[in-house]
């Protein structure tokens, strides 16, 4: 058993594949929280902050979420929207984080028959769980956009970087690569540090850098320095396609 807060068909916004018509899962909780990021949000009248996706990672709102109890049923009705859509999409799974299920049978039979049925994944996730590649191997024909958190998440280093599962995946998945959130105050403090520790560890994988923001106002604050930081060292920019558009993360 696993739950999705939402699904929908949209454009993937942001990494290597931004711009690509995509069919989204986003699951419900995360083992970090990233209050650093600083997006509000009101729970029976306190402030809270967590990253921009709060509704998918927040206990509070898992009455709100889905409980997925049989994978026939999901896949059954993923491939009707397939159907509706007028042809096979890439899936992005999101989260949240969507690895914290990556042994359970529901959600593994889910991946596996998509796997088969010729859609090509990109898992969204933090790269803090360690995946069993051998035991599961539909795992090894999807793209993992490992979204490492950095200081500016609020989390501790030791909590975000994992180096086996960050070595797992770049060993054994189809495809991976770095993405960052980063704001113009990370960039002038210990951004390129933080991320030259990690490609220490990842040395082949591309470096996606975006702007930290949930709304359009937060990420035209951090986009020009966010801009300027990857011309200078090298590294892809990644807008957030959808935010702009849209102006949420939710839905969309």
């Amino acid at each position: 058993m696993f739950y999705l807060t939402e699904q929908f068909f949209s454009i993937q916004g942001e990494g290597k594949y931004a711009g690509v018509p995509s069919y989204f899962l986003r699951t419900g909780g995360c083992n970090l929280n990233c209050p650093g990021f600083g997006a509000e949000y009101v729970v029976d009248g306190e402030v809270r902050l967590g990253c921009d996706t709060y509704f998918a990672v927040d206990g509070h709102f898992s009455n709100k979420w889905q409980k997925v109890t049989s994978a026939n049923t999901l896949i059954s009705q993923l491939k009707d929207e397939f159907a509706k859509i007028g042809y096979v999409p890439d899936m992005v799974i999101t989260g949240g984080e969507p690895l914290m299920y990556s042994k359970d049978d529901i959600f593994y039979t889910v991946v596996e028959a998509m796997v088969d049925h010729g859609v090509k994944i990109t898992f969204e996730t933090n790269g803090t769980i360690e995946i069993d590649f051998e035991n599961y191997p539909a795992y090894k024909s999807c793209i993992f956009a490992l979204s490492l958190k950095l200081a500016n998440s609020g989390e501790p280093t030791e909590k975000c970087i994992i180096p086996q599962a960050l070595i797992n995946v770049q060993t054994h998945a189809k495809e991976s690569f770095l993405k960052f959130t980063i704001d113009a105050a990370l960039v002038e403090a210990t951004a390129i540090d933080e991320i030259n520790e990690i490609r220490e560890i990842l040395p082949e994988l591309d470096v996606y850098c975006m702007p930290v923001g949930e709304s359009r106002d937060t990420i035209w604050r951090n986009d020009k320095a966010v801009f300027e930081f990857c011309m200078k060292h090298n590294f892809h920019y990644s807008d957030r396609l959808h935010i702009r558009v849209f102006d949420t993360t939710q839905g969309v």
